[in-house]
């Protein structure tokens, strides 16, 4: 089943298959695309929305953590502007929940414990 789930009003994340799912995208009203993989594509129609690629494997050894603060940022900005951000990885379980608790914890000032266990705020 493709859906995008909702993180906070302004923060969705999903698996590739439904990121790319451009009926999801608008009908959420997605307006910044973050792809946290070196391989998955972006939606076919790419110019519709703002997007970053982060060039990660899904591996233990590969450094996020120099992404925190670009992609965490970014996803507040986009908040600013009355945009809303779509983070996603193959799976959407590891890359693309850590760059979604990385935001949670620096510009909504949560513990990792809180941002962790965070439902639509």
């Amino acid at each position: 089943m493709l859906q995008l789930c909702q993180v906070t009003r302004s923060l969705f994340i999903s698996n590739c298959r439904s990121a790319c799912s451009e009926e999801l995208l608008q009908r959420e009203n997605i307006t910044f695309v973050i792809n946290v993989s070196k391989k998955q594509p972006f939606p076919a129609d790419v110019q519709r929305w703002q997007t970053l690629r982060i060039p990660v494997y899904d591996d233990p050894n590969e450094d996020l953590l120099s992404h925190f603060d670009r992609s965490a940022d970014s996803i507040q900005q986009e908040a600013l502007r009355g945009g809303r951000s779509l983070v996603y990885c193959k799976n959407g379980r590891s890359r693309s929940a850590t760059i979604c608790i990385a935001y949670l914890m620096k510009h909504r000032e949560m513990k990792l414990f809180e941002a962790k266990l965070v439902r639509n705020i």
